[in-house]
This record gives structure tokens, C-alpha cells and sequence, in this order.
């Protein structure tokens, strides 16, 4: 009988590779869990733990030896994530993996609005260069974050207009990764957009928060320099500051409200809506 493949798995201690290490283990899927910190490893049945941080490549490579199918969260951002990306998938292709299923964002291209989208086009042509079979999950922003943006005063603030945006839950995109990781021939150098099954508004955003929640939540309109004004005060740098702003000019854009059925397709289940997002999470 041949050997199972070894699944591994990066961003274990975050939200969604939380998820698809927590899935696996419960269909009792050996993996390897590769992290840079082991005392914030999940426990899991048949899960072993491995030190390796993108950026340190010859501990990724040990590290990714004998693993098959290797599923990889795009890294903190960085002003040189794109660099770390790279040292790493170089360290994949060097330990053998045959397949890598990475976490890109929708719309990603090298003039992408949202300026962190030029980080995962440039990631996703270093994977198709690697000579490794891949599967691009391209996720829209997640419904998981829309609460935050509010701030304490209740106000989601930006640019972004009328603008729509087909936000997904974490649940939905960690779903399609454990059903791409179980078959990743089956879904061989194929792009899927990831997205819920509506595109809101942020005006529409709040108004649900509000009614699901209780309390009122509201959207403000900023103009691009009241936005970059707004946000001065946290002392980022350029970089950041440029994502944070281009979050909300890349909704006003018009990029982000397609619509896709990816995550049905993929799972078999339809995607949430934003309202049985809020209510699941109470």
C-alpha cells in the first residue's frame, strides 16, 4: 500500500489555518504544523509540529521534507512580504512538495487598487514559476473583520463610496481549503474567487451590524485625503497606510463585487450570507 500523503500546514495559531488544521484533525488527517512559535501550536490528534519561519529557508526545507501537498497562509504584512514568500516557496520546491495551495486575495494583479493585492499577484507568479503543481484560493476581505473596522464610537470610516463588496467568512474559505487539501489533484492549477453570496455596501455592512447586534453601527464616507488625515495619527508607515486607505478605494472601485459560486462549487455548500455570518458568531 502506497504511503498517505503528509499534508502540511502553515498558520496553524491564526484564524484560518486554525481552522483547516482543527478540520483535518477532526477527519483524523495526519499533518505537520509549521510555525514559529510551537507553545502556540494547536494540540491535535496526528498533528506533528515544526519551527519554521518563511523567512528562515533552510528550516522551512527540513522542515517541509516529505510533504506532498503544502498549504500556505500569505504572511503578515510586511513591506517585504513578498521577498519572504519567495524564500519559502524556493524551500518548498527544494524539499519536494508537489503541490501548494496558497491564500491569495480577489482581484490580484500587479495594478491591483488594494495595494496588498500586488503582493499576492507577484506570490502567485514566484508559485507558478516553482515548477509545483498549485491552487489559487482567491478570498475576498472577510466578513469576520467588518465589526472592527467600526471604531469605538461605532463609525466604519473611508472611501468607499457606493461601492460593493462580496465579503466572505473565514469559516467559508478554511472549508475550501480542507476540500482542496483532500483531493488537490482534482483542483490542479485551478483559480477560485472566493467571495459570499451577496456584495453590500459598508453603508449596508453597518446597518446589519446594527440590526443584528443592537447597537448602531454607521458608515462615513471619507474623501481619499480626509482618509489618509484620519489615519495619521497611528504613525504607520507609508506602506500601511496605503493598505489600510486602499482597503476601502479598492470597494469604491467596483473590483471587489463580483459575485462567485467558488465556495459551493468547491464544498457543496452554499456560502453565508452576512447575516448568518453575525448570527453564527452571536
Amino acid at each position: 500500500m502506497p504511503a498517505q500523503p503528509v499534508i502540511a500546514v502553515t498558520g496553524s495559531t491564526g484564524a484560518v489555518g486554525g481552522r483547516v488544521a482543527r478540520d483535518l484533525a477532526a477527519r483524523g488527517i495526519p499533518q505537520r504544523l509549521l510555525v514559529r512559535d510551537p507553545a502556540r501550536a494547536p494540540e491535535l490528534d496526528g498533528a506533528e509540529v515544526h519551527v519554521a519561519g518563511y523567512s528562515d529557508a533552510d528550516a522551512a526545507a527540513a522542515a517541509l521534507d516529505g510533504v506532498t501537498t503544502l498549504f500556505m497562509v500569505s504572511a503578515s504584512e510586511t513591506a517585504d512580504r513578498v521577498e519572504h514568500h519567495r524564500q519559502f516557496i524556493d524551500a518548498a520546491a527544494r524539499a519536494g512538495v508537489r503541490s501548494i495551495v496558497y491564500t491569495s486575495f480577489l482581484a490580484a494583479a500587479p495594478d491591483a487598487v488594494f495595494t496588498l493585492g500586488r503582493d499576492h499577484a507577484a506570490t502567485e507568479e514566484i508559485i507558478r514559476a516553482s515548477g509545483m503543481s498549485w491552487t489559487f484560493l482567491r478570498d475576498n476581505f472577510y466578513m469576520d473583520m467588518m465589526e472592527l473596522f467600526a471604531g469605538d464610537d461605532g463609525v466604519i470610516r473611508g472611501p468607499a463610496g457606493e461601492g460593493r463588496c462580496s465579503l466572505v467568512s473565514r469559516a467559508d474559505v478554511a472549508a475550501t481549503a480542507v476540500a482542496v487539501l483532500l483531493d488537490p489533484a482534482a483542483h490542479a492549477h485551478a483559480t477560485y474567487d472566493l467571495t459570499g453570496p451577496e456584495a453590500l455596501t459598508l453603508k449596508e455592512v453597518a446597518e446589519k451590524i446594527s440590526a443584528v447586534r443592537g447597537h448602531p453601527v454607521r458608515f462615513i464616507d471619507e474623501s481619499v485625503n480626509e482618509a489618509y488625515a484620519s489615519r495619521a495619527v497611528f504613525g504607520a508607515p507609508r506602506w500601511q497606510v496605503d493598505a489600510w486607505v486602499s482597503t476601502y478605494t479598492a470597494i469604491a472601485s467596483g473590483d471587489l463585487a463580483g459575485i462567485s459560486g467558488d465556495v459551493e462549487a468547491v464544498t457543496g455548500r452554499p456560502a453565508q450570507t452576512f447575516e448568518e455570518f453575525l448570527g453564527a458568531v452571536g
